[in-house]
């Protein structure tokens, strides 16, 4: 059996496939290849007005790569509605690898007493983002998540945002599916864009101009 490396993810990568494995306890992982594939379109962003709102106050803070292996903690943790996981230890340690080569990268959310209460990770290739998983521990703090990553991504005008999977969670802010041959189609095209992903300061001005304007928010 071939033994999956940080290189061997990203390659698998290119050509539409992702890792999971069933379980917390189970290193034994596996390639994943929807037949219907989620994305955002970047330039069809949904943002309900309480959310925008939410972007606006001073109640937390936002970071990038500032602690990637916390946000993996945080989005490995059971949940009331989902008691495991399949992001095992074996996730976490080529996830890591993948964050020290520099193609992951986390978005961290911070609260007033500076604890980490919401965030997401993924890997940035060309101009392709492919989101892997979000966590809250405080209401909407993986929504402030998506926006100052989907922000990040305008900012660096990257063309494409994967989801892997569609949720009503995401359809609020514009996610749909597509098919399989549409979505290689779509990646084979963000790959070709010479771009990086953007891990600088992102105060509120850079972070509003990058969002859609309230034109397109939705209530």
């Amino acid at each position: 059996m071939t033994e999956i490396t940080p290189d061997l993810v990203l390659r698998a990568y290119t050509i539409g496939y992702f890792p999971m494995a069933e379980h917390r306890g189970d290193n034994d992982l596996f390639w994943v290849c929807p037949d219907r594939r989620g994305i955002i379109p970047l330039d069809n962003v949904h943002i309900p007005r309480k959310l925008r709102s939410a972007l606006r106050d001073d109640n937390h803070t936002v970071t990038c790569n500032q602690d990637f292996r916390g946000v993996l903690q945080g989005c490995a943790e059971a949940k009331p509605k989902r008691q495991d996981t399949w992001i095992s230890p074996r996730i976490m340690e080529l996830f890591c690898a993948l964050h020290d080569m520099g193609f992951a990268h986390s978005i961290e959310v911070w609260n007033k007493k500076n604890q980490l209460v919401g965030g997401l990770y993924g890997v940035a290739l060309g101009g392709a983002f492919f989101g892997e998983s979000m966590f809250s521990r405080e209401t909407d703090m993986s929504k402030i998540a998506l926006m100052h990553l989907i922000a990040r991504l305008r900012h660096s005008q990257f063309q494409l945002l994967d989801t892997q999977f569609i949720t009503k969670h995401l359809q609020q802010f514009g996610a749909v599916e597509i098919s399989k041959d549409e979505y290689i189609e779509k990646l084979e095209s963000a790959l070709q864009i010479r771009t990086r992903f953007y891990t600088g300061q992102m105060n509120q001005d850079l972070l509003l101009s990058a969002l859609p304007q309230p034109n397109t928010v939705t209530s």
